[in-house]
């Protein structure tokens, strides 16, 4: 099991779905979790929650320059280190191709991409001064597999892996890691849309649906001493689903 123990992490969208999941697994492995969310309430009852000597809520819209300077600034002074960034915020939008609005694909820039970028950004400068950090991005399937209809769903997390990777050639000499993690089918609001589990995932090899603790258990594999010669690592956590249907 990962040794988090007083490890101090910031994960953002941590108020529902993974980002919860995340957040909730890291504190049980005693890391000390900065539970970011665009609105501060929701991040202070997942905080409250989690408790108080394992959990700090921060404001954190991705898309503000200014939050993410507020944010680590608080970090920093509270804590004095900062040891991992979960960049996890994301949003999905589907639309046919054709009926896709530029605006619908700036949005989605904002969030996916640039919230990534400032994220990383933001927290190069301390993890430089510690000569030590881990990045990891919670990135998609879609990056490499897309579905129908998510077209710049997949173009921004696309562009998230090829970040991720040219930053880790340049990041590693600093000692800062950045990874990633591609999630298939996870239960979450994002997925059944309130409408239950897909019978298609019945036909995945491993014949479920993904749960959000298991990208959390891999994204602490990723924030812990345990993957310390991994950096550019894409790992994929779908049940086989990119391999193909196990119908007979």
């Amino acid at each position: 099991m990962p040794n988090l123990k007083n490890q101090v992490i910031l994960v953002t969208g941590a108020n529902r779905g993974q980002g919860k999941a995340i957040a909730q697994h890291l504190a049980s492995l005693e890391a000390i979790v900065v539970v970011g969310a665009r609105n501060y309430d929701a991040a202070n009852e997942v905080a409250k929650r989690i408790g108080e000597d394992h959990a700090l809520p921060v404001q954190l819209d991705v898309t503000s320059e200014s939050d993410w300077k507020a944010a680590v600034d608080k970090i920093i002074n509270t804590f004095g280190k900062l040891d991992a960034l979960v960049n996890n915020a994301g949003s999905l939008k589907r639309k046919p191709f054709r009926e896709t609005t530029l605006d619908d694909y700036q949005q989605l820039i904002n969030v996916n991409q640039l919230g990534v970028f400032m994220g990383m950004q933001a927290v190069i400068p301390q993890m430089e001064k510690q000569l030590k950090g881990s990045i990891i991005n919670n990135v998609s399937i879609s990056a490499f597999a897309p579905i129908s209809k998510s077209s710049i769903y997949a173009a921004t997390k696309s562009s998230v892996v090829a970040m991720s990777k040219a930053a880790a050639i340049e990041l590693g000499p600093t000692g800062i890691r950045v990874n990633m993690v591609h999630p298939g089918g996870i239960e979450t609001d994002m997925v059944t849309q309130d409408e239950g589990v897909p019978d298609y995932y019945n036909s995945v090899p491993l014949r479920r649906i993904g749960q959000p603790v298991e990208i959390a258990k891999v994204v602490a594999f990723l924030a812990s001493d345990e993957s310390s010669y991994c950096t550019g690592t894409e790992i994929v956590v779908d049940g086989g689903m990119t391999l193909g249907t196990a119908d007979e």
